[in-house]
């Protein structure tokens, strides 16, 4: 089995579960995981902020989205432009977000644009990950292609029920310097800080 196949194997069982997750456990992590983003310093030192807009299971991230407008802090969501690539855009507010490709809410189309140079941390989601923070994400590329291009600090958010020992890799997959759950934040493979 290609490497190709066993990841989409593995994104279809995980998003199966993921999606079968009992909503307690799911708001619970969803409060614990935001909590942890925003008490990281290098999220509180950061001006910039770029992060993705949970959506149906995926983890909530407005608190963090709200935190960081409330902050003053520059905020940035994607806006999904054509198959595989997006743009980091700014918004003013969470009223801003309407619904865009994939459903996802997203900014609008006239909404400034940041490259990823002017990002200093950055909150990107996964379908399943690893402790050493490689990802398995939705199978666009997208945030493969900005990882690519982006030297600044990164969380990868995850729910400890969907970490994996495995994830299938291609050349293209980076992994992300820290993962952040509702029981820890792993740097390395190790958890960093508990608490």
């Amino acid at each position: 089995m290609t490497r190709q196949a066993e990841k989409h194997r593995l994104r279809a069982a995980m998003l199966r579960q993921a999606r079968t997750l009992a909503p307690g456990y799911r708001s619970r992590s969803d409060a614990a995981i935001a909590a942890r983003v925003l008490a990281l310093p290098e999220y509180q030192a950061a001006g910039t902020v770029f992060c993705f807009v949970g959506t149906d299971w995926e983890i909530d991230t407005r608190p963090i989205l709200a935190d960081a407008l409330d902050a003053g802090k520059r905020l940035c969501v994607p806006l999904c432009t054509t198959p595989g690539q997006m743009e980091l855009r700014q918004i003013t507010a969470l009223s801003e977000l309407r619904p865009g490709a994939y459903g996802i809410p997203a900014p609008p189309d006239d909404a400034p644009l940041l490259s990823p140079d002017e990002t200093d941390f950055a909150v990107l989601p996964c379908v399943a990950c690893n402790r050493l923070g490689q990802r398995l994400g939705r199978g666009g590329g997208y945030y493969d292609r900005f990882l690519a291009r982006y030297r600044s600090g990164a969380v990868l958010l995850c729910r400890e029920e969907l970490l994996r020992q495995e994830i299938p890799l291609e050349p293209h997959d980076y992994p992300v310097p820290w993962v952040v759950t509702e029981r820890a934040l792993y740097e390395d493979g190790s958890p960093a800080r508990l608490g």
